[in-house]
């Protein structure tokens, strides 16, 4: 469920695609420097978002610095380095072992399992340096693996179960934002586990495996229900976030919610469109696309 947390970047300006970059760059920095290698390789875009929105709800000392890495080794680029990208760093190793661990179960993937344990061995600290927090989410994902092996085909029990992780995530302190951050974080995580299901539909109908959407593909109605509960989850969502006192980097948070999450789904529509009028074409415009 990673990647959709993400910027269009064809409606964002240099200057704020630079920051962008920069905060990606600093959770970067924080996972070499805490985790080594095997957690830098792990990052993704999704916890940059966090990063940037927790930068600007509480406004922490950060520091900016131009640097060096191995992917742009002769191009000199800026990061920044706070409390949340380290915060951003040590969920995304959480999730990147969640990640492995679900992609062994469901599709037996030998060397996610020996990634995952090499990620287990890293994250051990970050269960007493978030005791509660961690094992909330140890609880949810727990449940989440249950329900999704006994083959539910609830949407809301199963995109409630990952949004309840997303608000813990989300929600990094407990004070008078922590309603609001879990507010959000739930409706964004029932937001991506949909995408995802609804990305993923036609590979485990192939498959066989556990998709909630896989009964309503067949739907003539299929893609008008999805896109309207996905619109009904991001606007929950950003209605939340709306309500949050923030001012930094306000249009770059705005940018992701309002356009960049549908990035992906926007692409997967279109080609699943195109592939139905191709079918439609050969059947001579007739029969069940």
């Amino acid at each position: 469920m990673f990647g959709y947390i993400i910027i269009n970047k064809a409606e964002m300006k240099f200057k704020e695609f630079d920051i962008y970059h920069s905060f990606y760059c600093g959770i970067c920095q924080d996972l070499r420097r805490k985790y080594g290698m095997r957690g830098q390789i792990s990052l993704s875009y999704d916890m940059t978002f966090l990063a940037i929105l927790l930068t600007g709800l509480y406004e922490p000392e950060t520091v900016r610095r131009n640097c060096k890495c191995a992917l742009h080794p002769f191009e000199s680029h800026e990061a920044r380095n706070n409390k949340f990208t380290e915060y951003a760093a040590d969920m995304n190793m959480l999730f990147a072992q969640y990640k492995c661990q679900d992609d062994w179960e469901d599709e037996k993937k030998f060397w996610k399992l020996l990634y995952g344990r090499l990620l287990e061995k890293k994250t051990g600290r970050l269960k007493e340096l978030y005791r509660e927090k961690v094992r909330a989410i140890q609880l949810l994902m727990q449940n989440f693996s249950e329900a999704e092996q006994s083959d539910c085909a609830d949407i809301d029990t199963l995109g409630g179960l990952f949004g309840r992780v997303m608000a813990e995530v989300m929600a990094v302190r407990e004070d008078e934002w922590a309603e609001n951050l879990r507010r959000l974080g739930f409706f964004l995580g029932k937001f991506i586990y949909l995408c995802d299901a609804y990305e993923d539909v036609e590979t485990d109908l192939k498959k066989g495996t556990v998709n909630p959407l896989k009964r309503k593909f067949a739907n003539p109605d299929f893609e008008d229900e999805c896109r309207t509960i996905l619109m009904m989850m991001m606007s929950e969502c950003c209605k939340e976030f709306e309500r949050l006192p923030i001012l930094e980097n306000v249009e770059i948070l705005r940018n992701i919610l309002y356009s960049g999450v549908w990035c992906r789904y926007e692409a997967v529509r279109e080609k699943r469109g195109r592939i139905r009028q191709d079918r439609m074409k050969e059947n001579g415009g007739e029969g069940n696309v």
